[in-house]
């Protein structure tokens, strides 16, 4: 119960930018005021909240401020994806004290790919000049499907080669650090709830557009993983009955209509991308899709015309979800997001608002993440803090 109380403290601090006075945090999580008094007090010893000065006005004494130690803690995280490879280095406040990027090694071995990243891991510590002993842990961002507890990638369709390969216990064994593996759209949810502002703040989905589309849920606040950590397949929804055949049998579903690499097949069949057809690894469908995204805002019609096509798809498809869900916003991210950004905010949010069931009461807001680009990378990082500091209901649980 000490330790639960703890991070409801922790975390109502974080919460709150401009910080809180003993007096305020008694109020709004209802603990005593001694019971408040002793934990800000461990947290202090720990460095992991500060006395930011005192503020208040009229009778009384001024109160003395609590805010997080952005120094007091560190975490890494790593977005694998299979065009993009992305580092950061996340301070504790969510701020990214070192990043880098590198493209995902092309073949099927995934022991080469581990290798790469682990030493990329090394030496972006080595980089950002962070104590390595305030780092508490590494946080991996993986397409799914995954296994939660095994730590393990389960043949993910864009990752030739990743079958039950033991990713988290061989970046432990490679790095040393204690590691978390959670799905990519799972991980940019985190991120959102964690350093995203306004749009992560209540219920949400989170449209992750990579080389894959995915969906994050966060439902008051909670972070909703499923029964074996892979919500948010959502690549089978149909959005288009007379649409191409997908490899599950049906025809016209999110996978095979409008991920990056399908568009840029069309473009490249219909000659709106000049050139000899490009390969399907990760890298080339990025560098073709954002050479298409670049015909289209420079007044190329045809290509214009296959992004705001997309776009309707995946409309259809965040609408079959938030009827589903019920939750008051849409946020977009990812490593593709920049390249739609502008098409998609200009046509989603009234097509997501006709086919809304509940538009004669709450409006859905469409967005894009307050993180930035680096969301699935920055979101693998908080959960490592997300993990030691967040509050969470098995914390109450008591082992045999």
């Amino acid at each position: 119960m000490g330790d639960f109380n703890l991070t409801v403290i922790l975390d109502a601090i974080r919460r709150a930018p401009g910080g809180l006075s003993r007096v305020e945090l008694a109020q709004l999580v209802g603990l005593s005021p001694q019971t408040i008094s002793n934990i800000s007090r461990r947290l202090l010893d720990q460095n992991l909240i500060v006395e930011a000065g005192k503020e208040g006005t009229g009778p009384g004494k001024p109160r003395t401020m609590l805010r997080l130690n952005a120094a007091g803690m560190y975490a890494v995280g790593v977005h694998l994806d299979p065009a993009v490879t992305t580092f950061v280095v996340l301070d504790l406040v969510g701020a990214v004290v070192k990043h880098s990027r590198i493209k995902t090694p092309s073949g099927a071995d995934p022991g080469a790919v581990i290798d790469t990243i682990a030493a990329e891991i090394k030496q972006l510590i080595s980089d950002s000049g962070v104590d390595p002993a305030k780092i508490a842990g590494l946080g991996v961002a993986s397409p799914g499907p995954i296994d939660l507890n095994e730590g393990t990638v389960v043949d993910p369709p864009l990752l030739l080669g990743w079958d039950r390969v033991p990713l988290r216990d061989a970046l432990v064994e490679a790095t040393g650090l204690s590691t978390l593996v959670d799905k990519d759209v799972t991980s940019a949810a985190v991120a959102e709830t964690w350093a995203g502002g306004p749009s992560g703040a209540g219920s949400f989905i989170f449209m992750y557009m990579g080389t894959g589309i995915g969906c994050g849920i966060v439902l008051n606040d909670e972070v909703v993983r499923g029964t074996s950590g892979n919500a948010g397949e959502i690549g089978h929804i149909v959005v288009d009955p007379d649409g191409a055949l997908c490899d599950c049998g049906l025809r016209g579903c999110v996978k095979s209509t409008a991920i990056p690499q399908v568009l840029v097949a069309r473009a490249e069949e219909a000659g709106v991308l000049d050139g000899p057809r490009g390969s399907n690894s990760g890298p080339a469908v990025q560098e073709r899709f954002a050479q298409l995204c670049a015909q289209a805002y420079g007044g190329d019609k045809k290509a214009a015309e296959i992004i705001d096509s997309s776009a309707v798809l995946v409309a259809r498809a965040v609408s079959v979800i938030t009827n589903t869900l019920d939750v008051d916003r849409v946020v977009f991210g990812g490593p593709f997001w920049s390249c739609l950004s502008e098409t998609y905010l200009n046509l989603v949010p009234d097509l997501v608002a006709e086919n809304s069931a509940t538009r004669k009461i709450h409006g859905i807001e469409v967005v894009g993440t307050g993180v930035g680009e680096d969301v699935g990378a920055i979101g693998a990082a908080c959960l490592v803090l997300e993990h030691t500091l967040a509050p969470r209901s098995q914390r109450l649980l008591l082992e045999r």
